[in-house]
């Protein structure tokens, strides 16, 4: 009898085992690619203090054919801008290798995406002011448009202008909404573009 039971533990041990091993997946866990992100382009056009437009849209881009965040050899013009002025900014995004507008996919994504204004020209004694001028479905900032306001008395007139995009964060988070937030990734989500633009300001 004691025989019996015996037996019959260790068939139910081994199919206990069984079970749990069918459940568990050898499978990896697919994680989610990062955008590709070959070409930013950012437009200014200079505004009046009511954001109306005075005179042609300039631009200054940044390239990599592999792309900005996965090449080693980026192209990155540096931006000039005036002392003083203030400018409407808009930014582009493209990615040569599959011929996709990512400036698309960001707006058709809003509410999992906003752009961060960092580096020396934003942080610390910042020489711009940026403001953000669009907004998802829940009216939290996206940074695809916004305004820069140039300081009329900088300090220096040399300075780094980074640029960073964020993914699936979560915008409620206290500061998120800070364009110069520069804890972003205690917000969560994952970052499709951080590239730096030299910057100089011009009399």
């Amino acid at each position: 009898m004691k025989n019996h039971n015996y037996r019959f533990l260790l068939v139910l041990l081994a199919s206990f085992v069984f079970v749990m091993a069918s459940c568990t997946s050898d499978d990896p866990e697919i994680e989610k690619e990062q955008e590709i992100i070959t070409d930013v382009t950012l437009i200014f056009t200079e505004v009046d203090n009511s954001n109306n437009p005075i005179g042609n849209p300039f631009e200054f881009k940044a390239s990599d054919p592999q792309g900005l965040e996965l090449g080693n050899n980026p192209t990155i013009e540096t931006i000039q801008l005036a002392v003083g002025k203030r400018y409407l900014l808009e930014i582009e995004l493209f990615n040569s290798i599959e011929n996709e507008d990512i400036t698309e996919e960001i707006i058709e994504e809003a509410d999992e995406h906003q752009f961060y204004f960092l580096g020396t020209a934003f942080v610390g004694s910042p020489i711009l002011t940026y403001t953000y001028a669009d907004a998802d479905k829940n009216g939290n900032p996206i940074g695809l448009k916004g305004y820069v306001q140039v300081n009329p008395a900088p300090g220096f007139n040399n300075a780094q202008f980074r640029l960073v995009l964020r993914h699936d964060h979560n915008k409620n988070f206290n500061g998120a909404t800070n364009p110069n937030w520069q804890d972003f990734v205690l917000a969560g989500g994952e970052t499709d573009l951080d590239i730096t633009f030299p910057l100089v300001l011009n009399p």
